[in-house]
């Protein structure tokens, strides 16, 4: 689990469009974390669309945004090539980052539960320490709430 003002657990994993990702590589730039159920949902791509829109905005305020799914990396390349998405996508599908941050959930949908990934957004300063985190985080205006605690930093 994580905890505010205490280091992120730190990651590697496979991105989008072959190599890897790793969080503490980020550094100095603040990574804006965020966790999403499902490439080229309805939510998921609103929600991505969302930060690409923003992320000359994050860049410029010295965020990367990660987004982070237990999708493929051949999926996440399927996402951002059909809706033109501009934030790094990681796989997890074989990893415990999920776990790691608290974000593998249980959920039920029409009466059924099962285990899915909690939509969830982690603000990490640029030394590695998280300074804010978002769960259950609905979509309309989440990233415009994002940005300004990127730009308080």
């Amino acid at each position: 689990m994580t905890e505010i003002g205490a280091p992120a657990p730190d990651f590697t994993l496979p991105r989008d469009g072959g190599g890897e990702v790793t969080l503490s590589a980020q550094q100095p730039k603040a990574v804006v974390l965020y966790f999403y159920p499902k490439d080229d949902t309805s939510g998921c791509t609103k929600q991505a669309l969302g930060f690409t829109e923003l992320s000359e905005a994050f860049a410029e305020a010295g965020a990367v945004v990660i987004g982070v799914s237990k999708d493929s990396v051949a999926k996440h390349d399927k996402f951002i090539a059909k809706h033109g998405l501009g934030v790094i996508l990681a796989s997890d599908e074989e990893s415990d980052v999920c776990e790691r941050y608290g974000v593998w959930a249980e959920k039920s949908m029409y009466g059924k539960t099962y285990m899915g990934i909690e939509r969830s957004t982690f603000l990490i300063d640029g030394a590695g320490v998280l300074r804010a985190e978002w769960r259950k985080v609905k979509v309309p205006g989440h990233v415009e709430a994002v940005l300004e605690a990127v730009k308080a930093l």
